[in-house]
């Protein structure tokens, strides 16, 4: 089964449009760019057409590349105290020569909605309310909507990223899953894969996650986003795998729309937690 990312990303941004409308306040996200990366551009525009589209609104902030710390934590400080502003996102990688995990923890944890401060980051490991990162958010939805047994499952993650990989585990051991971490120095890695009843690929290398890696009726969830002869794939070798997978996420249209679409749910979230009158 081919997991159809655009279909379910559009019917969580259908319902949040309607959540948006019901609400007695606008909710509002910030968005902080710095410096002039091309794809850091994109990325905030198609996050801006979203919030517009869902009926909220966009503060949009851009800063050279030569802005300083200070000048980008003084920025920040400014939103965490903007009533207007329910949710915060500071649009990653930064320049060179400015901290990015730094400045991140800078942002009201209430606001966080990239689910990145360390305050979240702690919440989730315990397993208590927190703001969960995009697209680990997106990757248990997709699991769900093909209904994933995850009580007792193996789930092997590839990848330990702060930003996919270690979320995952926190969010699939609250499911009760037996959870693996493999990374660049897992030994037996096509073995460990093997073993997999919910196989997740996170580590941006092209066909990494070949057919004798995949357990018979596994799923398998692609977030890996390379660039090969101009053309997108991920992490899985997407022919070889579909034949043996229960289900599984192409690249594109699998994980990718799933992200922008919990960056609406974190905002509409942190809204209502907020919140403030029109």
């Amino acid at each position: 089964m081919r997991i159809d990312g655009r279909a379910v990303a559009a019917e969580v941004r259908a319902r949040i449009r309607r959540q948006v409308a019901d609400l007695d306040l606008t909710p509002g996200l910030a968005t902080v760019l710095v410096g002039d990366d091309p794809a850091s551009h994109i990325y905030v525009g198609s996050k801006r057409k979203a919030c517009a589209e869902a009926g909220m609104e966009s503060f949009h902030h851009e800063l050279g590349a030569d802005a300083s710390q200070d000048e980008v934590a003084e920025l920040i400080g400014t939103l965490n105290a903007d009533p207007r502003v329910h949710g915060i996102l500071l649009q990653l990688p930064v320049p060179e020569g400015l901290d990015g995990s730094a400045l991140t923890a800078l942002i009201d944890p209430r606001k966080d909605v990239d689910g990145l401060t360390p305050v979240n980051a702690g919440l989730l490991v315990q397993g208590r309310d927190a703001m969960v990162p995009c697209t680990p958010n997106g990757v248990m939805v997709l699991l769900d909507h093909v209904d994933t047994p995850l009580e007792g499952a193996d789930a092997v993650i590839l990848g330990r990223s702060d930003l996919v990989g270690r979320p995952l585990v926190s969010l699939l051991l609250h499911r009760n899953a037996t959870v693996t971490v493999c990374h660049s120095r897992t030994r037996g890695l096509a073995e460990v894969c093997s073993r997999a009843d919910v196989l997740i690929a996170a580590v941006g290398r092209p066909g990494l996650v070949t057919a004798e890696m995949v357990k018979e009726g596994a799923t398998v969830i692609d977030v890996g986003i390379n660039r090969v002869d101009g053309k997108l794939v991920g992490d899985v070798d997407f022919d070889s795998v579909e034949p043996r997978a229960r289900a599984i996420t192409p690249v594109p249209g699998g994980v990718g729309p799933m992200t922008i679409a919990m960056l609406l749910d974190n905002t509409l979230s942190a809204a209502r937690s907020l919140g403030v009158a029109r």
